[in-house]
């Protein structure tokens, strides 16, 4: 890797965290398509780099998050009870079963696009009633089936659910630290399942340590720069940036 590479991927961690920390979402939804066609990095060893740059970056934002008293609840608890078993079962179907970066990206949209969708409609009619909120063991399924999907993706799982329980109306103060809190802690989880797997099975499975590493650096600092920005930020307003941003990432892979 040349120092362009790794330049680029440090700009790009920085920039990407700044819009994505106040949602909730992680930078490694944005990132992952900047990995794979601008810093050339192979399928699906771009996954565990996703997921190496998560553990870098996600302190940043939590610090930030912890020191407002946003961090502790039982929804962070509740969603890492189903993420973190549903991450390990995502790397594995990630490595076996679709280590081709079409189906790959065809999961992405399909899973991405109705949900944000979903988000810009009910953000442009405030006047739209929140849906009742849902109950735990429903919130823990969603989790399980989240973070599998958040395995195979490389992003943890908790920027899938945010999208989804934003829609059911849970506010995005308490949303966004769970969120990524959750992204944390089954990124590290998922990085070193694929760290075994890199071990017994052939290809290109192991993280690009050090273009990981340097895109998690400017995520650290972009992630407590865009937690700061949150409070000043309108619910609504946050709630359509969310919307707009899974809706992209959905048509961009789409293409």
């Amino acid at each position: 890797m040349d120092w362009q590479t790794g330049l680029a991927g440090f700009a790009a961690g920085l920039l990407i965290s700044v819009v994505t920390a106040p949602v909730g979402v992680s930078g490694a939804v944005f990132l992952l398509p900047v990995q794979l066609s601008l810093l050339q990095v192979p399928s699906p060893a771009v996954t565990p780099t996703n997921l190496l740059y998560n553990v870098v970056a996600g302190p940043g934002a939590l610090l930030r998050y912890r020191r407002a008293g946003q961090l502790a609840g039982p929804l962070t608890r509740l969603l890492l009870a189903g993420t973190v078993p549903g991450v390990i079962a995502g790397a594995c179907v990630r490595v076996f079963a679709i280590p081709g970066p079409q189906v790959f990206r065809l999961v992405v949209a399909v899973v991405l696009l109705p949900l944000g969708l979903w988000l810009i409609v009910r953000a442009a009619r405030p006047g739209t009633r929140d849906r009742p909120p849902l109950p735990r063991r429903t919130i823990l399924g969603l989790g399980l089936a989240v973070g599998t999907v958040g395995g195979i993706y490389g992003i943890g799982g908790g920027s899938l659910l945010g999208p989804i329980l934003a829609g059911r109306g849970i506010a995005m103060t308490g949303l966004a630290p769970a969120a990524l809190a959750c992204t944390f802690v089954t990124s590290i989880v998922g990085a070193a399942t694929y760290g075994v797997l890199a071990l017994t099975t052939p290809g290109d499975i192991a993280p690009e340590w050090t273009l990981g590493l340097l895109c998690g650096a400017g995520g650290l600092i972009g992630g407590y720069l865009g937690a700061r920005l949150q409070p000043r930020v309108p619910e609504r307003a946050l709630r359509l940036l969310l919307g707009v941003l899974a809706t992209a990432l959905a048509v961009l892979y789409l293409q």
